[in-house]
């Protein structure tokens, strides 16, 4: 399934143009317009899933892998023995501002806790 006026799904169809990082058989990667790290990758499913928690409680392995995904960007992207942080925002109010399901995968620099 697709929404036709999702930005992310309109990456996935290659409607849009985006730097791809990666894609697999559920998964496409590409790279943020706004990084905030020297690595910042996105990881969308290839269908069109509002949020992590609607991923979650379909239970059809989608989390998965998209966490499998996103360590495999972090390899590519040379930042797993220096370490990387996965992101997922869920709702408005957390700062989710494109309604389809995405990972950031952020390294490359220190990473401040708390975030935000």
């Amino acid at each position: 399934m697709v929404d036709p006026d999702c930005l992310f799904c309109k990456i996935v169809k290659g409607e849009v143009p985006a730097e791809i990082v990666r894609e697999g058989e559920r998964t496409v990667a590409f790279r943020d317009i706004n990084p905030q790290a020297p690595t910042h990758v996105l990881v969308v499913p290839r269908e069109h899933v509002i949020d992590a928690a609607s991923a979650a409680a379909a239970d059809t392995g989608l989390m998965d892998a998209l966490v499998r995904e996103a360590h495999e960007v972090a390899r590519a992207e040379g930042v797993v023995d220096s370490g990387y942080r996965m992101v997922l925002n869920t709702g408005a109010g957390a700062g989710q501002t494109v309604f389809h399901l995405h990972v950031h995968v952020l390294g490359g620099r220190g990473l401040n806790w708390p975030p935000g």
